[in-house]
């Protein structure tokens, strides 16, 4: 278990460091062509990286090619996953389809439904997946948790394999560890095949024992948490690039020394928080008001939504300035604030107080800056 989280530890490091120069690139089609002499990282529907990185990159999105050199470790995150360029330090990975056909120099980490590499990492191999296949060995050990498993290539350590259904070798493949593996069926080991370490085969039938499933609920509860913490990182991380005029006005908001304006943000955004469930059931009651409720709901969810994001944007624009004097709102301001944001939430009793202030607060200055540009003729002074 405590391997697991820091594997998913490894993962979000690289995705919050900030090393100078760096170069950020967001769009709904991003294509790098041009290099980076630092860090590189990019959000879009579709990443195509052509150009080599000096440093580490790290990219999310709906589809994600790689072809240049990277100079560091790559972090990849999306549903469509290739990396095809040359890494000179780890590579980690999540997503639908992953696949990895340039040579790692580092560890490789893998997260998918199905993950193919077909070059020979330098460094140890972790993944997890649905099918897993790995066609060229590894020089480090290797753990694989999948349903099928496949095998092919010169591994240079032990190898340990936890499936759920088959688990194979191609011939000719060399182990020069101990191969160990759950299953529940032997695997199919060719004759040509050479295990130097020998074979240790457990036979599991996959119905979990209470203590299994405790610990697997630990293990979904923690990827739960990971996946909504990155992608809140992201989002935040997005929203503090692209729209810094707004987070500007609500960090304004709230450093004006005014009370009575942080009171009337927190009392407003408080009082839509609990008033908007209660009134969107009242009108689903009515057949009439089904479809304004419905409006109404997912109005409420997007400002919630946003409300939680400038929250942590917020956060990360008051350590900027309390530690840096920066008033310039800049992407990572948002990483960074989400990341706390999110941190202390988890923290018993005081920490989700304090992030429903945050929120709270949020909810209103946005409400109120809303309005202010729904009727910009009428003189208020909010």
């Amino acid at each position: 278990m405590k391997r697991f989280l820091l594997i998913l530890g490894s993962l979000l490091l690289p995705a919050i460091a900030c090393a100078a120069p760096a170069s950020f690139t967001s769009a709904r089609a991003v294509l790098s062509a041009s290099s980076s002499p630092g860090n590189a990282y990019a959000a879009g529907a579709s990443i195509v990286l052509t150009a080599p990185v000096a440093g580490d990159f790290s990219a999310a999105g709906g589809s994600i090619v790689t072809a240049g050199p990277i100079g560091g470790d790559e972090l990849l995150i999306g549903g469509s996953v290739s990396s095809r360029g040359r890494v000179a330090g780890d590579l980690r990975t999540a997503g639908g389809s992953i696949t990895v056909e340039g040579p790692v120099k580092g560890d490789l980490i893998a997260f998918g439904l199905s993950v193919y590499d077909s070059e020979r990492p330098g460094g140890s191999v972790f993944i997890a997946a649905a099918n897993a296949s790995l066609t060229s060995g590894a020089a480090g050990p290797v753990t694989v948790y999948g349903n099928n498993v496949f095998l092919s290539g010169d591994f240079g350590g032990d190898v340990d394999i936890v499936a759920s259904g088959r688990v194979a070798l191609a011939a000719g493949t060399t182990i020069r560890g101990k191969l160990s593996y759950e299953a529940p069926e032997m695997a199919i080991i060719p004759a040509s095949a050479t295990i130097v370490g020998g074979t240790s085969y457990t036979n599991t039938s996959y119905l979990p024992n209470i203590g299994t499933s405790h610990a697997l609920d630990l293990i979904n509860l923690g990827f739960f948490l990971f996946v909504r913490i990155l992608g809140a990182l992201i989002l935040a991380g997005l929203l503090a690039g692209l729209f810094p005029h707004l987070a500007e006005t609500i960090m304004e908001r709230a450093s004006s020394g005014r009370v009575r304006d942080v009171l009337l943000s927190m009392l407003l955004g408080f009082g839509v928080l609990v008033a908007g469930p209660i009134s969107i059931v009242l009108l689903a009651l009515t057949f009439v008001g089904i479809g304004l409720a419905f409006l109404l709901a997912i109005l409420y969810a997007l400002l919630m939504l946003l409300a939680f994001l400038y929250a942590g944007i917020l956060l990360g624009i008051l350590c900027a300035w309390r530690f840096s004097g920066r008033e310039t709102v800049l992407w990572r301001d948002g990483v960074f604030g989400m990341l706390a944001l999110s941190v202390v939430a988890l923290i018993p009793f005081i920490g989700p107080f304090v992030a429903l202030l945050f929120t709270t607060f949020s909810a209103g200055a946005l409400l109120l800056i809303f309005f202010a540009f729904a009727f910009p003729h009428e003189d208020r002074d909010l």
